[in-house]
């Protein structure tokens, strides 16, 4: 008979545009079986609907307790922006939210010491754990999905600033507003994420509507598929080599599902940051695909309690 693994856990949770995410992840960093839940969020949904979505995901989580487990603490990662100073967040895709108390909402339900950081950083100190920057002093962590996201270990410590909002590389620009364009659309997300890449090709004429068509129609060779995405991995490039340049980093993870629109998609940054790169140091630097599943944020929310040192 299997026995049902005990000792301290970590309530995990996941606020993102799309969906909340939760689940009891243990001090090696494994996600416990069955204690996963979760509930879908979205621009439509009201503060009510969103908050009760949360309760519900977050309770039921907690009932996968047994009487041998010790909660140790909660962590939360959440779409950004955020606030250190009084622990609120005011994510983007979820205006409804805006300035919401959600470290002081969950520690109410867990009754446990709560930490929360900016999504991003929590995928950055899950790949420094058990992910493929895992043990480099300094590093940057990318998720290019839906939105783009991203955080940094910098000697040896996670990078957080003033505010905690350190690593939200989606909003740098990437391209010149002198040509007319606004911040917004010059800013990495708006040239690199799934929704707005699929949105670009469609502008071309293309007749797909999912990150999933273009995959496959890049797989066939499709010219506009194939400008598409180079304008994804372009942009993507073009960020990292201007973070390395900046802070003399030598090691990036790239998780997110539209990282996956094409088998050479990590290539193709890589042939950016050569051909861009003005100076060696940046032009050495090592992408690789992220080291995680999708539970990388789950993991990443629960380093803040089991892995401290690395705050």
């Amino acid at each position: 008979m299997s026995t049902v693994p005990t000792g301290e856990v970590v309530l995990a949770v996941d606020i993102g545009g799309t969906k909340v995410d939760a689940a009891l992840v243990a001090s090696d960093g494994s996600v416990r079986e069955h204690s996963r839940h979760r509930a879908p969020t979205g621009k439509g949904a009201t503060r009510e609907a969103l908050l009760s979505s949360l309760d519900a995901v977050i309770q039921s989580t907690l009932d996968t307790l047994s009487p041998e487990d010790t909660l140790v603490g909660a962590g939360i990662g959440s779409a950004g922006p955020i606030s250190l100073i009084d622990n609120s967040v005011s994510p983007l895709n979820l205006p409804v939210l805006r300035n919401f108390l959600l470290r002081d909402f969950i520690q109410q339900r867990a009754d446990v010491p709560t930490s929360l950081r900016l999504d991003g950083t929590c995928i950055a100190l899950a790949e420094n754990w058990l992910g493929s920057t895992k043990g480099a002093v300094n590093a940057l962590s990318m998720v290019v999905s839906t939105g783009v996201g991203g955080g940094l270990i910098l000697n040896g410590r996670l990078l957080s600033g003033d505010t905690g909002n350190a690593g939200h590389i989606g909003q740098i620009q990437v391209s010149s507003r002198q040509s007319g364009s606004s911040s917004e659309s010059a800013s990495l997300e708006y040239l690199a994420s799934g929704p707005r890449v699929v949105a670009w090709a469609q502008r071309q004429g293309w007749k797909g509507t999912s990150g999933e068509d273009l995959a496959r129609d890049y797989a066939a060779g499709a010219p506009v598929a194939l400008d598409a995405v180079r304008r994804s991995t372009t942009a993507v490039g073009e960020a990292i080599t201007s973070v390395a340049t900046l802070l003399d980093v030598h090691q990036v993870s790239i998780g997110g599902g539209f990282a996956h629109v094409a088998p050479d998609y990590i290539d193709l940054v890589m042939a950016t940051i050569a051909e861009c790169a003005i100076v060696d140091y940046a032009r050495s630097v090592i992408v690789t695909r992220s080291g995680l599943s999708d539970n990388g944020p789950l993991i990443g929310a629960a380093a803040l309690i089991h892995r401290q040192d690395l705050l």
